[in-house]
């Protein structure tokens, strides 16, 4: 969700150079060039800073947030050129490390989610959403830079988890599970799409 809040904060700050006797606002500003780098925001007045907006002047380029105020931030959010929000980070773990990114479509729904599986900041794992509901994802499992594993859902139900097991870019076998719990394994060993059952 866009911070409506801090972008009109933003607004007053850089337009008035004080934050207008609000004491729960504090700007900091560039030594050198007297531009506005941070906003440092206490959204309770508790006088705890929950939330920081890092600028460029008057235009926003991150905002963190700690809303429980346990010095570990949950959500980071980022915006482009024209200030409209490109993707919210979060962490999986909620330990403060920012380990996946969501993204959302022009109706504010979820159309994408990536994760970076070993949380050094490597999208190794990609969602696709419709309707907030979790459609199909891709893989890279050994961390070499190619998909290794593909899954499709149906309604939300794990419908076929599909492996690259020899490396050669495509999926070799897949398990593809019913509605009822069942499962079967198909193998694809001349890689041209088509899969058979493994008897």
């Amino acid at each position: 969700m866009f911070n409506a809040t801090l972008l009109s904060l933003t607004f007053m700050v850089g337009s008035c150079g004080t934050p207008s006797g609000d004491a729960q606002i504090q700007p900091e500003y560039d030594k050198q060039t007297g531009r506005l780098q941070l906003l440092k925001y206490d959204s309770n007045s508790n006088g705890r800073v929950d939330t920081v907006s890092y600028m460029d002047g008057a235009r926003i380029l991150r905002i963190e947030i700690d809303k429980d105020e346990d010095g570990k931030v949950e959500r980071w959010e980022y915006y482009d050129a024209d200030q409209k929000l490109e993707k919210v980070g979060f962490s999986r773990a909620g330990d403060g490390t920012e380990d996946a990114w969501s993204f959302a479509g022009a109706d504010g729904s979820i159309v994408r989610i990536e994760v970076s599986t070993e949380r050094d900041g490597r999208v190794t794992r990609t969602e696709h959403y419709e309707r907030d509901t979790l459609t199909r994802a891709e893989e890279d499992g050994d961390g070499d830079g190619r998909t290794d594993k593909w899954e499709s859902y149906d309604d939300g139900r794990l419908a076929m988890v599909a492996f690259d097991t020899i490396a050669r870019g495509s999926p070799d076998r897949r398990l593809v599970y019913g509605a009822d719990g069942s499962a079967r394994l198909e193998i694809d060993a001349d890689g041209d799409g088509i899969f058979v059952l493994q008897k």
